[in-house]
């Protein structure tokens, strides 16, 4: 029977993934990923021999339609990203919804993504949170801005180490310098670090030194 499943990736320690994980991905037709290069890593460390096929956010609209097409004729085909969970700030909603459409099962399996790790170390308030992926680069971003200043509930975000030291120091201008904050990097790696304090302690911190890896950012809710 056709299925799409959605398997979440390491995103950083190769050892985070789950035995059910391993299983879908070596016997699944068909193994849907962002970069061959990067997923290739994962699978040749797991011993999984399966075609792969490129699918990213500059293709996944010319793509989908192909890949309803193997679904129909009764193929498994198995979504990974470069990292975590897709469809988190990653590809996944399009065809996950072409899919519902064309009542094609969909499976999604628990397993990685940074938010969460993020949240539990911070030691900001948990039991409320909201998830804002990345902020627009340009054209929408002071107005997304101005309305986090008013969320009261824990705030995470995605940042590229090209943008976090901008980003910081945006968020302790709208939403205040003394507003406490935790910035994870590398999480699950080697040289996994996090630093806490206020926006401006850790805006200050970050224009110090060139930083590296992908960052989450866990912010305090307004009180």
């Amino acid at each position: 029977m056709s299925k799409l499943i959605l398997v979440p990736t390491p995103i950083g320690n190769l050892e985070d993934i789950t035995f059910r994980a391993l299983r879908v991905l070596k016997e699944a037709d068909l193994i849907l990923c962002e970069d061959t290069r990067t997923s290739q890593v994962l699978l040749k460390h797991y011993d999984i021999q399966k075609p792969l096929r490129s699918y990213h956010k500059f293709n996944e609209h010319r793509s989908v339609g192909s890949l309803l097409d193997l679904l129909r004729n009764g193929q498994t085909i198995a979504l990974i990203s470069d990292a975590g969970t897709p469809s988190i700030s990653d590809p996944g909603f399009l065809i996950v919804r072409e899919c519902l459409k064309e009542n094609i099962p969909i499976e999604c399996l628990p397993g990685a993504t940074a938010l969460i790790p993020a949240l539990a170390v911070s030691g900001l308030p948990s039991e409320r949170f909201c998830f804002e992926g990345f902020l627009p680069q340009k054209k929408g971003r002071h107005t997304r801005l101005q309305e986090l200043s008013m969320e009261e509930r824990t705030m995470i975000l995605y940042e590229s180490p090209f943008r976090i030291a901008k980003t910081l120091e945006e968020l302790a201008a709208v939403l205040g310098p003394d507003r406490q904050v935790s910035v994870s990097r590398e999480l699950t790696k080697k040289f996994e670090e996090t630093i806490r304090g206020t926006l401006q302690e850790v805006a200050t911190h970050f224009k110090s030194f060139t930083p590296k890896g992908e960052f989450v950012i866990v912010v305090a809710g307004r009180n």
